[in-house]
């Protein structure tokens, strides 16, 4: 015991000289730099002032930024690199380096100097963190690449009868934990180098047991419109249409948008070029007719009493179902959407035969078996199309075309819902109000001609806007023009005469100087009888 006693007299006594010596470096400059023997992950820091030291941390960290992690989740895998995970050097590690030997108790102070002075140096680890919020913005933004979605159970239909369709379960990312998960990785067991982390999920379990959806047999609305008149392309996007929104099943509480389920009106998603309404006009465009697709499915939803939540009526009046019994849409404005509000699930079937499609709704039927659902249309105004005439200088007198497409009668209307039970009216209410733009014939009247006389006249007439007029005043100017064709022909006749007759006369003169002439040149003197003969 006195041995032990004098010992550790003997330490207290060295320490005590050691702590009246002091253990700071000083550089030639006057600041604090790092003692002799300390190293950053193998690295000789020693000498080097805070900012120097914390300089040469950062080039030593890049390759801890350029590291690939591997981020786990279920089956699905993504790499994302140690800068976009915010990854920095421990903040602390420069001033741990710094204050070697002069933080912590008095022994350990002490054993850490002797290290130093007896050249057995110190070596700091390079350790890392990552930045909570750069980790949890990266799994937000790439949280749909490493999830994989619930495939819910379905049905599909095949010679008359249900097919159960099992589902898949997915995964759902818990970004909160994960995050930590990152973050703790890299500060307790990376050990440099690519890297594995096993992310946080959740099961998502996918909808629609074999049991749940065997509930669905009975027809709880159904319609069908007629398209055979349809051109070939028309009947092209009616069917393909169709297609996209048939076999859909829709758990409680889901709401469905036909715009979704039928865009994009591409050529690649199998739609042709036909007619369809645009700002009161008839122009061709892909997708020409789907609307019928959404109102004949309109029709059969609203006989299922599933919840409408938006449906629009066409600009222009259709013709293949009465006023307010359509759904039209058209691009983002309108869609044709309708909530699942039944307590069990419901099939949406689509098909069609020949000229006509039809739609299905199938569920289970609630409804009490005397309960009937109709629904009439009401007309509650009409505007007729006008006929309108525009003059135009790009057509002849006596050109009438017509300029605008079918002309449309507008209506306002209303959607009455009967309800019957056991064949008694129990209620009668408005179900929806719908209003159809009338569009109106129009024709272009030529007016062009070389006489601004009779293009005046048709011109004027035009104005009145009355097809017997009009027609009056290019009879007038028409009988104008040619009675100053036949004017200006008689003249021309007139002066081509006169230009005759006086040739004529100059002919004759002509003739009778050149016969003068002639005559002069003919007379010669007669030969003298008295020479001689040779």
């Amino acid at each position: 015991m006195r041995t032990s006693r004098i010992i550790t007299a003997a330490a207290a006594g060295v320490m005590t000289a050691w702590i009246m010596s002091g253990n700071v470096a000083i550089a030639a400059d006057g600041q604090t730099t790092i003692e002799k023997g300390i190293s950053i992950n193998g690295t000789d820091v020693s000498g080097k002032t805070e900012a120097e030291a914390a300089e040469a941390i950062d080039e030593m960290a890049e390759a801890g930024r350029k590291t690939d992690f591997t981020l786990v989740c279920g089956t699905k895998k993504i790499t994302a690199t140690g800068e976009e995970l915010g990854l920095e050097p421990d903040p602390d590690l420069v001033q741990r380096a710094m204050n070697y030997g002069e933080d912590g108790n008095l022994l350990y102070r002490y054993k850490a100097s002797r290290q130093l002075e007896i050249g057995e140096g110190k070596d700091f680890k390079l350790q890392y963190q990552a930045d909570d919020a750069k980790v949890k913005e990266y799994l937000s933004a790439h949280e749909e690449e490493i999830v994989s979605t619930a495939v819910d159970g379905t049905l599909k239909r095949e010679n008359g009868s249900f097919v159960y369709v099992p589902g898949q379960e997915g995964h759902k990312l818990v970004i909160d934990q994960s995050a930590v998960a990152v973050e703790d990785y890299i500060i307790n067991d990376w050990e440099g180098g690519s890297g594995n982390i096993e992310l946080v999920s959740d099961i998502d379990e996918p909808r629609g047991s074999e049991e749940e959806l065997g509930v669905i047999q009975d027809v709880l609305g159904t319609y069908n419109t007629d398209f055979s008149s349809s051109t070939a392309a028309r009947s092209q996007n009616v069917r393909n249409g169709a297609s996209k929104i048939d076999g859909t099943v829709l758990y409680p509480g889901d709401e469905f948008s036909v715009a979704t389920a039928l865009n994009p009106m591409t050529a690649e998603n199998g739609y042709a070029m036909a007619p369809s309404y645009e700002n009161g006009q008839t122009v061709e465009t892909y997708g020409g007719g789907i609307c019928q697709v959404s109102t004949t499915l309109y029709n059969a939803v609203i006989r299922a009493e599933l919840e409408v939540t938006n449906r629009s009526a066409h600009s222009m009046i259709v013709h293949y179902v009465e006023p307010s019994m359509d759904a039209a849409i058209a691009g983002t404005s309108k869609d044709f959407q309708f909530k699942n509000n039944q307590q069990y699930p419901v099939y949406l079937e689509g098909y069609t035969d020949g000229g006509t499609i039809y739609f299905n709704v199938y569920g289970k039927e609630t409804r009490d078996a005397g309960r009937q659902v109709s629904f009439e249309s009401e007309i509650l105004s009409q505007t007729d199309p006008k006929t309108i005439y525009t003059a135009t200088g790009a057509a002849g007198i006596g050109s009438i075309s017509r300029t605008s497409g079918q002309a449309h009668t507008g209506y306002t209307a209303r959607l009455w819902k009967i309800v019957t039970e056991n064949g008694t009216e129990v209620s009668r209410d408005v179900f929806n109000n719908s209003t159809y733009r009338s569009t109106d014939n129009v024709y272009a009247v030529g007016t062009a001609s070389s006489d601004p006389e009779a293009s005046s006249i048709v011109s004027a007439a035009v104005g009145s806007q009355d097809l017997g007029t009009i027609q009056s005043a290019i009879g007038q100017a028409q009988s104008l023009i040619a009675q100053k064709e036949a004017e200006a022909q008689a003249a021309a006749a007139q002066a081509e005469a006169e230009a005759a007759s006086n040739a004529a006369v100059d002919d004759s003169s002509n003739k009778a100087k050149k016969t003068k002439k002639k005559a002069a040149e003919e007379e010669v003197e007669e030969p003298d009888d008295d020479l001689d003969e040779y």
